[in-house]
């Protein structure tokens, strides 16, 4: 049974890789990456309205975004979270304010570009955005809902609830509840997702109809369900979406999890089913292929693409999923992205559709249909680049699946104050979006389908089961913590053993002034690995190349030749079994050990934190980024007998 399953692995991985190899690359560049640049170039500053016509916040802005965010992510290229920077800012004010936002209006629409303001916050930490965010928490907190508990879609539309409603709400809802410490929220989430599924599920096709009316008074409601008529794909394409966004930001123990997980995997198993099977593509109206008008739509089938995508990725859905988003993938390239020159378009996306209002939406089959199709319709285009995003990086995903990161929050436990007083863990920690944190660090060991955790107690035998790499960062000095957990004898003994028994552990020192060197070497003592106490690489100023690395990618870890960016570091010595991995002007800044069946992997900075992989900051020349996907990469071959699984 593993030997089959081992082969069932190795064989999507090559057909995964395969056919994103032949898959049309537009300019040399990924498909995300042209489709990206062209939608700049196209809306400069997010702007859809003709000129001198005034911006509007809209749920379009926010997907897009979403797609722009996706970009960024998986390149580092700054371009990107810059053009959501200056797209959004045409809004905020000093004081948080956002401009032509209608609170009375009570749409859920328009709480998406929310999370593009959690977003900026974390980057920047600038305190209006997340006082921009909270007036949109709470108009959530003063939502009309239905009898049932439910929010209404807008204040104009009583005691309905959209399939739309939830990508718009929930994945916020959920990410400023983490951010901002309010776990009461969650129960709240998981009730609004099992109200949508107990009520708009089909019990014969496992899809969800479009929306619900509680009180069953709209013409286009169902007497005696309440339900609409059709299964529109766009509206199917928003709650998947919704589900994986939402449930990245679900605390793992928490009891309403479990639900989120099934109803996605009933989704994917439903979508599944409806995929046209010649094209990889999906209908407009899910069960209706080959009836009078109905088409291949594209901003669903991007949707399915990416749901199905980061859920497989994620751990929450089957991996043979991955292969009907691939073949989703490859229908959307071949029927909707068209290319001239260097700009990239998406055709057949449906503008709109909707229930109820003036002129009056029936939700009839003839009412999807004929509403009007576009090219270039930024929803359709943000899911592309969402889809697009999640498909150039699936041929990773099997490396790290089922693997745990974990991330050290014991010997550098530094906290900061937050916008509204809550205290939080920073400096070089997953969730971490400034300057300081790893949070495009985590992201690349996420892309490669691991799943990435904290560490905020003393690393017992107990506290690493389970954790496949551990790694610890620039542990803390009475400067930086005025209460800090040395690494003693007793702790490096606990990882030695976890070392010994397969583990795989990451030391980044620092420079003496900024780090414990006496802690780290009674660790790395026992690979052969010492701190020496000096400083190199000493940058002043703007002047880059003083922290300039050379890589040559002729090694066992970087198979590319990099140019690596470090500021303020110490040095390394070496003696058996520790072998050194990278030097400059004769010194060492990286090294490796095998020790047992694990291994260990040192380094003189924390190098890949946000401030050197970002491309905010740096010159374009420096791909610390870039360098760290070969490092993860190599880190994760070293895992020994890693089994695939589900979370």
């Amino acid at each position: 049974m593993k030997l089959a399953r081992v082969v069932f692995i190795l064989t999507l991985v090559s057909t995964l890789s395969a056919a994103t190899k032949d898959a049309p690359v537009a300019g040399g560049l990924p498909w995300s990456q042209r489709a990206a640049n062209a939608a700049i170039q196209r809306w400069p500053e997010g702007r859809f309205v003709p000129a001198g016509a005034p911006s509007i916040w809209n749920y379009e802005l926010g997907t897009l975004l979403e797609g722009m965010d996706a970009v960024w992510l998986n390149t580092a290229d700054g371009r990107y979270v810059s053009y959501i920077r200056s797209s959004v800012d045409t809004f905020i004010g000093p004081d948080g304010s956002i401009a032509t936002w209608k609170p009375e209006e009570k749409q859920l629409d328009n709480i998406l570009l929310g999370r593009q303001l959690l977003l900026l916050y974390g980057v920047t930490r600038e305190p209006r955005y997340a006082k921009a965010a909270t007036l949109l928490w709470q108009q959530l907190m003063t939502q009309p809902r239905t009898p049932s508990g439910g929010f209404w879609h807008k204040q104009r539309y009583p005691n309905q609830m959209w399939l739309d409603g939830f990508y718009m709400a929930e994945p916020f809802y959920a990410e400023y509840a983490a951010t901002f410490h309010h776990p009461e929220a969650f129960s709240d989430i998981t009730h609004q997702f099992a109200v949508m599924d107990e009520h708009a599920r089909d019990p014969k096709t496992g899809l969800l109809y479009h929306g619900w009316d509680e009180s069953k008074q709209e013409r286009w409601a169902n007497k005696e369900t309440g339900l609409s008529s059709q299964f529109w794909g766009r509206a199917m394409g928003w709650y998947m979406m919704a589900l994986v966004d939402t449930l990245a930001w679900y605390p793992k123990d928490d009891p309403g999890r479990n639900e989120l997980l099934s109803q996605l995997r009933r989704d994917a198993e439903a979508v599944a089913k409806v995929q046209d099977q010649a094209t990889g593509l999906w209908y407009l109206v899910l069960d209706k292929p080959g009836a009078p008008g109905n088409y291949f739509e594209s901003s669903a089938s991007c949707m399915f693409v990416y749901a199905l995508a980061e859920g497989a990725r994620r751990g929450y859905l089957d991996p043979r999923y991955l292969e009907v988003a691939q073949r989703g993938y490859q229908g959307i390239l071949g029927h909707f992205a068209r290319t001239e020159g260097d700009d990239v378009s998406l055709t057949d996306t449906v503008k709109g559709a909707g229930l109820g209002g003036n002129p009056y939406r029936d939700g009839s089959y003839e009412y999807y249909v004929g509403e009007k199709v576009a090219t270039n319709d930024a929803k359709g285009v943000g899911a592309f680049l969402l889809a697009s995003s999640e498909m150039e990086t699936a041929d990773r995903v099997s490396l790290g699946r089922g693997n745990t990161v974990l991330v050290d929050a014991w010997f550098n436990s530094q906290k900061r104050s937050g916008p509204f007083g809550q205290e939080e863990l920073f400096h070089y920690k997953w969730d971490d979006e400034s300057d300081s944190g790893y949070s495009l660090f985590g992201h690349i060991f996420r892309s490669f389908g691991a799943n990435t955790d904290t560490l905020t107690s003393a690393p017992t035998a107990n506290a690493l089961r389970g954790a496949q790499v551990y790694i610890i960062v620039s542990p803390d000095t009475p400067a930086k913590n005025p209460n800090p957990h040395f690494i003693q004898s007793a702790d490096a003994e606990q990882i030695v053993a976890w070392v010994r028994a397969g583990g795989v552990l990451m030391i980044m020192g620092n420079d003496p002034a900024n780090t414990d060197l006496n802690g780290l070497n009674t660790l790395g003592a026992k690979f052969g690995i010492h701190y020496n106490d000096v400083l190199r690489k000493h940058v002043e100023g703007t002047h880059w190349e003083m922290g300039k690395v050379a890589i040559s990618g002729e090694g066992p870890i970087f198979h590319q030749p990099h140019t690596m960016y470090v500021k303020d570091v110490s040095t390394l010595s070496l003696s058996a079994p520790a072998i050194p991995q990278l030097t400059d002007a004769g010194e060492i800044l990286m090294a490796t050990a095998k020790y047992g069946k694990g291994t260990v992997y040192a380094m003189v900075d924390p190098w890949l934190y946000n401030e050197y992989t970002d491309g905010r900051k740096l010159p374009q020349e420096y791909d610390n980024y870039a360098a760290g996907v070969e490092v993860v990469r190599w880190i994760l071959t070293q895992v020994p007998h890693a089994q695939p699984s589900h979370r």
